[in-house]
């Protein structure tokens, strides 16, 4: 039995009677239309009726787009629904994730490191308000995970740091926001990512902690904010083995292996049963490999149902998963009960966000003039105080800061990032950034490097006869050319990345871009995503981390580096590795223990 008057969900006995009159009106067909939530990539009538009306979603999510846009189409999709949709968005660190003028906060790792949790409600208040202005009333945040393995691609700055407390007050913080704004908000991924190196959007990734570790880590997380009142948890594609092999001392591997958003002992015995949860549960995107390679997809999508999850994120076809679920109910892998089951949280939670009463007064999606709050003045000024208050310089040994021109006039800007042109537009907002401070920028052009066939050409381009007078020049003649190297390493999470370790260009060992130089002339790092850059940078005697290649970031490193403002973020994580080697002797600036 579901307790629709409890947490989360605390409805009236009015909003009960619609939930429970509108589940007896539903087919069959309809109920399982409801368990999906696919993504949009359209606004035309055609495709949307056939997703609104042919097979009654209960939800979708579009990306990011222009605001307009993004409100005019979920205006479309609620007018069409009979039943009002879940419309849905990425909205991690801002309204940016759903709309293109979008207030960013930069990273949610960035709010932790001002150490301030009142900075996640307003990242959470700045995104739900905006999402709302839109039409949005389901977050897909805050990220819940814990930043443990360093080499994990896909976690790092979208996670509010290593430290469990931390993590709850941040999380917590934008739950009160979402509560305030009408949104309805979802913790994420469960059972915990960021305990592996790998990313679950390539395969089901793996939390290997003892089951008493992640109870103390994790599942002090999940217990606290299931407590604050979540009302959504998704189910990532990561196994947990300890926990089920507790939960089902009898568990064959393969079941111990299997992702939780398969997982019934992790769904239903832990999720539900130990820790109490009775909000909805969503899967994390289907299409992600961590859900394709575990079983077959007709398999896979009623277990996950029968599992105990109740939303299905995204499909591969959703005509086709549709089907695979009917089968499903049919063949008796789903119970219509258990199908019941997970319609009637749906319903709860789209009472529990009043949109059924929003759709009588037709109030689903704002007007027009609402938008007015997308990239407000009020919420910019959050975002920047944000900025100024995370960026952290973790270590100066060798006294660099602050820079001037008087001192380092000549400057050699290398900026480590996919996109290899000296052109780029990233690279040019910091060479103007030096410039506008009196410095003279030389920019790296990465698209050149020195092979070994280049060694026996007769002949080389004139940027590659450049490069090679770089390598093999004498200490002496690169100290009269620059004063101060500046690496800026834009290495940003994304999905489907393996890793984010810094690459160098290399010829024979002679270093190119490498940072052999650091003995020789200052050297000053800057990363404005992954910080953990010094695992592969282990001699730069500078590093600064600003967690997000945000403008308002950036204008304010330079702030920082040129002594007008100081240094006052604390690192939400260890970004020294875990490895007491390069840790600097004496101590350091923003950086907090050891939590690998």
């Amino acid at each position: 039995m579901i307790d629709l008057k409890a947490k989360p969900f605390f409805l009236s006995d009015e909003d009960i009677e619609w939930v429970q009159n509108t589940l007896a009106g539903m087919t069959l067909a309809q109920k399982a239309g409801q368990i999906f939530c696919p993504m949009g990539f359209t606004d035309d009538d055609g495709a949307l009726r056939h997703q609104i009306n042919d097979i009654g979603v209960g939800g979708m999510m579009y990306r990011s787009g222009p605001a307009g846009y993004i409100q005019a189409t979920h205006r479309k999709i609620q007018e069409m629904a009979e039943i009002p949709l879940l419309l849905a968005a990425n909205t991690e660190a801002g309204g940016s994730g759903l709309a293109l003028e979008g207030t960013s906060f930069g990273a949610p790792m960035a709010v932790a490191a001002t150490a301030d949790a009142d900075n996640a409600y307003r990242m959470g208040y700045t995104a739900c308000t905006e999402g709302a202005a839109m039409g949005l009333n389901w977050s897909f945040a805050p990220i819940v995970d814990l930043d443990l393995d360093f080499h994990n691609p896909i976690t790092n700055t979208r996670t509010f740091g290593s430290d469990p407390d931390m993590v709850i007050r941040c999380a917590a913080r934008y739950l009160d926001a979402a509560d305030e704004t009408g949104v309805a908000a979802t913790i994420k991924h469960f059972p915990g990512d960021g305990a592996d190196e790998r990313d679950q959007h390539l395969l089901t990734s793996v939390n290997a902690l003892t089951a008493d570790d992640w109870m103390a880590r994790y599942g002090k997380v999940y217990k606290a904010l299931i407590a604050h009142g979540a009302k959504t948890v998704m189910a990532g594609h990561i196994a947990q083995p300890a926990l089920v092999k507790k939960l089902c001392p009898d568990a064959f591997r393969a079941e111990t292996l299997l992702p939780a958003s398969l997982s019934k002992p992790l769904l239903t015995g832990l999720l539900r049963e130990t820790l109490g949860f009775n909000g909805v549960i969503s899967t994390d995107a289907t299409p992600m490999v961590g859900f394709t390679a575990a079983m077959p997809r007709e398999k896979a999508i009623p277990a996950a149902i029968a599992a105990g999850a109740d939303i299905i994120l995204f499909n591969k076809s959703l005509d086709e998963d549709y089907q695979f679920l009917l089968d499903g109910i049919r063949d008796g892998i789903v119970s219509e009960a258990r199908l019941d089951e997970a319609v009637t949280r749906i319903l709860a939670l789209k009472a529990s966000i009043k949109l059924h009463e929003k759709k009588k007064a037709g109030t689903l999606v704002p007007p027009p003039q609402e938008l007015s709050v997308v990239g407000c003045e009020k919420f910019a000024a959050w975002a920047k105080e944000t900025a100024d208050r995370s960026i952290t310089l973790v270590k100066d040994e060798q006294n660099l800061l602050p820079i001037s021109p008087q001192k380092y006039r000549r400057v050699y800007l290398n900026v480590i990032q996919k996109d290899m042109s000296p052109d780029n537009a990233f690279v040019q907002s910091w060479k103007q950034l030096f410039e506008a401070e009196g410095h003279e920028v030389t920019v790296r052009d990465r698209r050149v490097s020195i092979t070994v066939e280049d060694f026996m050409a007769p002949s080389l381009s004139a940027e590659k006869q450049h490069l090679m007078y770089e390598m093999y020049r004498s200490v002496a003649e690169m100290k009269r050319e620059y004063d101060l190297y500046v690496y800026i390493c834009n290495m940003q999470n994304a999905s489907n990345n393996t890793t984010l370790r810094l690459n160098w260009n290399v010829a024979f060992g002679l270093g190119d871009d490498a940072p052999w130089l650091t003995s020789e002339i200052p050297v000053l790092m800057i990363s404005t995503g992954y910080p953990y850059h010094l695992f592969d940078a282990p001699m730069i005697k500078t590093y600064i981390n600003a967690y997000s290649s945000d403008d308002n970031f950036c204008r304010e490193v330079m702030e920082k580096i040129s002594g007008r403002s100081e240094f006052v973020g604390v690192s939400p994580s260890d970004p020294f590795c875990g490895k007491e080697w390069l840790r600097p002797e004496g101590g350091c600036h923003g950086a907090q223990s050891s939590d690998f």
